[in-house]
């Protein structure tokens, strides 16, 4: 069938079974938008990626999401505690120890208290304390805003994974880059809008999952070496020509589609295949280094080791966003250090300090730390107890009650730490901030008000912080 009659024919029967309530859902729509209560989903002309206004003034445009997967340990990074040396070996007082025995992974609240042996030194004229284990992250003191309170309610990584990314323990739930995306749209026309790089585990995949979002707003994962995205080139003995207007041909029907049924994901779909064809020229170009001086490439630590794969992460997430990407997630792995931490916490520091410096110098040098948001941190904390049973070099459990994050550029206050724990750092006595807190601070600092940020399927409104969340005012200029 000629698509000119197969189009005719889905509008005539299209009209005939769905006229009466059709008018309504667009007139329902349109007050919705105008209330600033849903974000409609543009058509087929500007696409699904197509730039929207923010909901207000942002201070930034987009978040580069440094994530630390596993957990890392803020005792051994950012957290100087002198008096647990005096209780070095012995378990926690009962005080603090009460109510622990059901929220600890795998130890017992009577383990004993583990003092850090690293060395603090204060940095910059804020005076914020690192350890001597991130010299290179110590030197941007005065620019990053220091997080000692964050609280979530989940122990478990997978869970605890989706908390901080998706709102909720719950899975199919769409992450921060998805809102942010659906809410905001890109300014990229080759690249996709929300980029994940890093090397997944089967608990991350879904943190960037676009979850009941159509799915043009989830995450995509690159490579950074060779191809970004596997079977991205165009096929042996396939013209561009041909190429083209196959597109072309996919998007006319994908268009009579739309119009006859008003199903989303067709949008969706044709999104993503007029993307694959345009990042056949873009991607190509985002990957050659070749571009980049000398002396960039040594600063990110970029073909030395062990700097270079996370390095040249890096470097291609300052691209990224150079290019109007709005938010790129990177992984960084294994930072669960339940054995030998010391070792393996040494090792992934001597990994990432020097290229998340990079990073952030870059992006300020650029001129573009003003309009990006960064974020640093894990799923949760650290315990200060000991998680060894005497045969191996220790380490530390999973600690939701308070854990260390930083966040920098984009609005946020450079040299300032928010929130205060504990002698043992087992719980916040000052400024606690839960994540759906820090959640509706990023998307305020994007322009975006996580109450009117939703999406409204199975019969209700969804959003990012469900029920909860408040904007933090220290964390923003």
């Amino acid at each position: 069938m000629h698509p000119q009659s197969w189009r005719r024919l889905q509008a005539r029967r299209r009209f005939l079974s769905t006229c009466a309530l059709g008018l309504g859902n667009v007139a329902l729509g349109h007050l919705l938008a105008l209330e600033g209560r849903a974000v409609a989903t543009p058509r087929p002309g500007g696409g699904p990626l197509a730039p929207r206004a923010p909901q207000f003034a942002p201070r930034a445009k987009s978040v580069i999401f440094i994530f630390t997967e596993g957990g890392p340990s803020q005792f051994e990074l950012f957290v100087p505690k002198p008096e647990m040396r005096k209780w070095d070996g012995k378990p926690l007082p009962e005080s603090l120890a009460r109510g622990l025995g059901d929220k600890l992974a795998f130890i017992k609240p009577t383990a004993h208290v583990w003092a850090s042996p690293r060395t603090f030194t204060r940095h910059g004229q804020c005076g914020t304390a690192f350890s001597d284990w991130l010299p290179h992250t110590a030197t941007c003191a005065d620019d990053l805003c220091m997080i000692h309170s964050v609280v979530t309610d989940q122990f478990n990584h997978s869970t605890a994974q989706m908390m901080l990314h998706c709102g909720t323990p719950l899975t199919g739930r769409p992450s921060l880059g998805s809102w942010a995306v659906y809410g905001l749209g890109s300014e990229s026309q080759g690249l996709p809008a929300f980029v994940v790089m890093g090397r997944p585990t089967p608990s991350t995949g879904k943190i960037w999952s676009s979850g009941f979002l159509p799915s043009t707003f989830g995450g995509v994962p690159f490579m950074n070496k060779g191809a970004p995205v596997p079977y991205l080139s165009r096929p042996d003995g396939v013209s561009a020509e041909a190429q083209r207007d196959r597109v072309g041909a996919i998007r006319a029907l994908s268009e009579a589609d739309y119009e006859a049924t008003g199903e989303p994901e067709i949008l969706a779909r044709l999104a993503s295949y007029e993307l694959a064809f345009r990042m056949q020229s873009a991607a190509p170009e985002l990957m050659d280094l070749s571009r980049e001086s000398a002396t960039t490439q040594e600063m990110y630590g970029v073909g030395r080791k062990p700097t270079d794969e996370f390095g040249t992460q890096c470097l291609l997430a300052r691209r990224l966003v150079e290019r109007g990407v709005r938010f790129v997630l990177l992984v960084s792995p294994g930072w669960d250090h339940h054995r030998d931490l010391l070792k393996q916490l040494k090792a992934n520091c001597d990994r990432d300090d020097r290229p998340v410096a990079a990073l952030f110098k870059d992006l300020k040098r650029r001129g573009l730390l003003d309009t990006t948001l960064v974020v640093w941190g894990g799923e949760f904390g650290r315990t200060p107890l000991a998680d060894d049973d005497g045969t191996q070099p220790g380490g530390r459990d999973h600690h939701p009650f308070s854990f260390t994050m930083w966040l920098a550029g984009g609005g946020v206050p450079g040299g300032r730490v928010v929130g205060r724990t504990d002698d043992f750092g087992v719980h916040p006595v000052e400024d606690p901030v839960p994540v759906h807190d820090l959640q509706a601070t990023i998307l305020h600092l994007l322009g975006l008000d996580h109450e009117r940020l939703t999406y409204r399927t199975r019969g209700r409104d969804f959003r990012l912080t469900d029920v909860g969340g408040r904007v933090v005012p220290k964390l923003i200029v």
